[in-house]
């Protein structure tokens, strides 16, 4: 008994209570408590006032389901595909602008990641302003983009790929610069060692290793970019999203779900096929 006493007391100090028959329950440390509990209130605290903020109130928007289950049976459903060769025309127009905006962001963003990296920059400035440029260019939305470029270009697909480029520029920028940056090992201190320049040490070494890298951040680019093209065809881009929100205008919106639904098909599609690719390129 005197051993068992000293044992529970024991357990109790690290953490741990014994019950009547003997088995071991967990129990949580007062400090934890104490930091879950703050976090909750800060969270309440938090979304109480940004309630207040938008004025959105939970209570309202269980009392206007009827509505909104109204709007989706009767409105939406079912589904109407109006004119298959204006839809296809306006599908085709998506996809071909997600593939040059990728394609040619990749070839822009590998030039300049290699001037931007810390392994291959030739110049320290230089490698910070290409940092900074991508930073301006990934953090910029591309729905802003669009609104920017129709005020110079008007409503096309030409505005579209653009705002798709700009912003995969920027991405692919950062990416392609943390897949050279995590090169190294023994072959790249060899060359280094034996005095090899920078050109050799980025053909021998760098690109073999990073073209699986360089190759999945492409086709997830792509993948991005189909579903953008979509929101930005919507506010002027051209393509699928802009056929989507004619309808929307007309109040068809039969049609608009119709188009919606392809959208998602179309999108889960690629998906697919890109996590594939990916993994015979990363296999």
């Amino acid at each position: 008994p005197v051993f068992h006493s000293l044992w529970c007391l024991a357990a109790q100090r690290k953490g741990m209570v014994i019950s009547m028959d003997k088995k071991r329950i967990p129990l949580r440390p007062q400090k934890e408590k104490r930091a879950a509990t703050l976090a909750f209130l800060i969270i309440a605290a938090l979304f109480l006032v940004a309630s207040l903020q938008t004025q959105y109130t939970p209570v309202e928007f269980l009392l206007n389901m009827e509505n909104f289950w109204s709007f989706i049976f009767v409105d939406l459903l079912p589904p109407k595909i109006a004119d298959w060769e204006t839809i296809g025309v306006g599908v085709l127009q998506t996809i071909a602008m997600a593939m040059v905006a990728s394609l040619v962001s990749a070839v822009i963003s590998l030039a300049l990641a290699f001037l931007g990296s810390n392994t291959t920059a030739p110049w320290k400035p230089l490698k910070k302003n290409i940092r900074a440029f991508a930073s301006l260019q990934r953090n910029i939305p591309s729905m802003i983009w669009t609104f920017l470029l129709i005020m110079s270009f008007g409503i096309g697909t030409v505005v579209g790929t653009l705002a798709l480029l700009i912003t995969t520029c920027g991405f692919l920028i950062r990416s392609f610069i943390e897949t050279i940056d995590e090169v190294g090992g023994e072959s790249l201190e060899a060359l280094q060692a034996v005095g090899a320049g920078r050109l050799s040490i980025i053909t021998q070494v760098i690109i073999p290793a990073s073209l699986p890298g360089f190759l999945s951040w492409l086709l997830y680019s792509l993948e991005v970019n189909i579903r953008s093209s979509t929101l930005v065809g919507a506010v002027g881009g051209g393509g699928i999203g802009l056929i989507m929100m004619g309808y929307i205008k007309q109040f068809r919106y039969h049609s608009a779900m119709g188009v919606i639904l392809l959208v998602a098909a179309i999108v889960i599609l690629v998906d697919l096929l890109t996590n594939f690719l990916r993994k015979k390129v990363l296999a």
